[in-house]
């Protein structure tokens, strides 16, 4: 039997792909941010799509990150799809109003007769330098506040499968995609931010977490970044004689929790490894859910191993 032919894509270039995708098959479906159209978005995730569809389809928009979100929202109120960038997760502050006030709270708020169906798609993660403006996740920031879906794809298998789901969610997602994951030639290149990426189109649910590595000696928690560095740590406790089990979270909301807990029943250990801070976080919640499932009997305490709580420094020792 002939081997299929793997085909290879960058994190970024699988986002455009599924967000060509969709306009391709839906006229609702627009995205609107700053420097996304002739720049092709600053992590690449729209690139090529302007001369294809237009700036009425591809808006750049002023740099008023509560200019562009709300006009999304008011979009996805009248029934259109829009995807706004939020060019860094760091940059919410400014337009928190328009993200939890109004995209999130809308339905809620109008008994289910106004949905928002709107992608808001963000730059997240650290590791190059770029100080404590632009370097956070802050996952647990926008899972801590209900009414919207909050995803953290890994693979650009991932990236494109899941940019469609949350395009065709009919509820708002917060789209957060790895920096360093986008296969950017001006950023590190890491062998993970590319992998096989099929040219159909396809989707991954949103809330279910993917077992990357079967074990049965500990369980290891990851998401994005964390989730690549647990590759390599698998790697090394197997050479020790320990079986550890990776699990790749992918959705913050929905947290599957039926994986996780299958996982800890089967290795007695966890490890929860966030590149967010670690008080408050979703390491936090992760271990909160196992002591109220009642999972006392493990074979040692569950570790954490977060960011500590302090602003991310540009000084790359530091950081």
């Amino acid at each position: 039997m002939q081997e299929v032919k793997k085909r290879l894509l960058t994190g970024n270039k699988a986002m455009a792909e599924a967000i060509r995708s969709e306009m391709k098959d839906n006229e609702d479906v627009f995205v609107l941010g700053e420097d996304i159209g002739a720049y092709g978005g600053i992590f690449g995730s729209t690139e090529g799509l302007l001369d294809e569809f237009g700036p009425e389809r591809i808006m750049d928009t002023p740099i008023s990150e509560t200019a562009l979100i709300g006009a999304a929202v008011g979009a996805a109120t009248e029934g259109m799809r829009p995807i706004a960038e939020l060019m860094f997760v760091d940059f919410f502050g400014v337009a928190m109003d328009q993200i939890y006030n109004q995209m999130a709270k809308i339905p809620y708020m109008s008994g289910g007769n106004v949905k928002v169906p709107m992608v808001l798609m963000t730059g997240v993660g650290g590791g190059y330098n770029d100080a404590a403006q632009h370097s956070q996740t802050l996952y647990a920031t926008f899972g801590h506040l209900p009414g919207m879906k909050v995803v953290a794809p890994t693979t650009p298998y991932d990236l494109k499968g899941m940019m469609i789901s949350a395009i065709r969610d009919d509820n708002p997602v917060v789209f957060m995609f790895h920096k360093t994951l986008q296969g950017l030639g001006w950023m590190e290149q890491l062998d993970t931010s590319q992998g096989h990426v099929p040219e159909e189109s396809y989707t991954v649910p949103l809330g279910k977490a993917n077992v990357v590595e079967e074990g049965t000696d500990l369980t290891i928690v990851g998401m994005q970044m964390t989730t690549h560095y647990g590759m390599g740590a698998v790697k090394e406790l197997k050479e020790q004689g320990v079986d550890a089990e990776l699990i790749d979270l992918r959705s913050i909301v929905p947290l599957d929790k039926v994986t996780i807990l299958k996982s800890l029943k089967k290795t007695g250990r966890l490890l929860i490894v966030d590149e967010d801070y670690k008080s408050f976080g979703v390491s936090a919640e992760i271990a909160a859910i196992v002591a109220e499932e009642g999972l006392f009997d493990l074979e040692a305490p569950v570790k954490r191993l977060a960011l500590p709580d302090i602003p991310v420094p540009y000084s790359r020792p530091m950081e």
